[in-house]
């Protein structure tokens, strides 16, 4: 099973980081070179423990939707994301945020399987993973860059 962990420093209260990562709207502004929208269950604002989200996204040139649930969640340190339905055989995305250096310390951990057997463990090695990494650390420096542009305005 592939694990992803991205980390990056972002300089803004962890209870920010927290708040944009969990929210909807922000999280199709982060994702919107794959054109990810909510289209069923939360579609707006901030998700909450037990919330579910559909989202349609085109990936790898294919249109899919994906459904996940919030099953774990610690404010402002952490909550967990799994895959409910969707083109994974599964998945886990676990978000931790840390107080360091006057700013926070964003950690993702994204643990997968991939459909098909033998044929999903080669599209992981050949290119699912590296452009899973690909989309978890671009929206990872969104949301620094978010978190960051609302902490100067303020």
């Amino acid at each position: 099973m592939p694990v992803i962990i991205h980390r990056i420093y972002i300089d803004a209260p962890t209870w920010l980081c927290f708040d944009l990562a969990r929210n909807v709207d922000i999280h199709m502004e982060t994702t919107s070179e794959t054109g990810e929208r909510a289209v069923a269950g939360k579609t707006e604002g901030l998700m909450e423990k037990g919330d579910t989200v559909t989202w349609e996204a085109k990936h790898l040139g294919v249109r899919q939707r994906l459904t996940a649930q919030i099953v774990e969640m610690e404010r402002p340190t952490m909550f967990t994301d799994v895959m409910v339905k969707g083109a994974f055989q599964s998945f886990t995305h676990v978000h931790k945020f840390h107080e360091h250096d006057n700013g926070t310390m964003m950690t993702d951990t994204f643990s997968y399987k991939s459909p098909f057997g033998l044929l999903g463990v080669c599209a992981d090695l050949l290119f699912l993973k590296r452009y899973m990494r690909r989309f978890i650390v671009q929206r990872a420096q969104e949301l620094k860059r978010i978190a960051e542009e609302y902490k100067t305005q303020r």
